[in-house]
């Protein structure tokens, strides 16, 4: 059974989204840790280390998950976590963007696998795939 961390970033409080994610990776057969919301980035990576986590999945709808993010590529090379699969979906800009825009600067900042508005189930299939 694949381990997930999953919780919404920073000052982001979309409750109904991160349980609906819970649910589906817990119908999926994953055995998943869910942080909650208002999540520091640190937090994900102490709860990867503690679970030896194989996939850290960071949503936020309020389009700000870049500001929290960027420190990931530090934290990874810190922690030695290059095994775990890092995951962010939801909304992920504040205003006007596009995914060909958003994609390469969340990859950027250490993610795998980028999702800006892509209906959970076919994230969740890309996810499943990859692994």
């Amino acid at each position: 059974m694949k381990k997930v961390v999953i919780g919404v970033v920073g000052n982001d409080v979309h409750v109904v989204a991160n349980r609906l994610i819970d649910i589906s990776l817990n119908q999926r057969g994953f055995e998943v840790f869910n942080l909650g919301v208002n999540t520091y980035l640190e937090e994900f990576i102490d709860a990867a280390i503690e679970t030896r986590a194989d996939v850290v999945l960071i949503s936020s709808l309020n389009g700000e998950a870049e500001g929290w993010s960027r420190d990931l590529p530090l934290l990874k090379s810190k922690y030695k976590l290059h095994d775990a699969l890092f995951v962010i979906g939801g909304n992920l800009a504040v205003g006007e963007a596009t995914s060909e825009e958003i994609i390469p600067k969340f990859k950027s900042y250490g993610f795998d696998l980028v999702f800006h508005q892509v209906d959970l189930n076919e994230g969740l299939d890309v996810l499943e795939e990859m692994l």
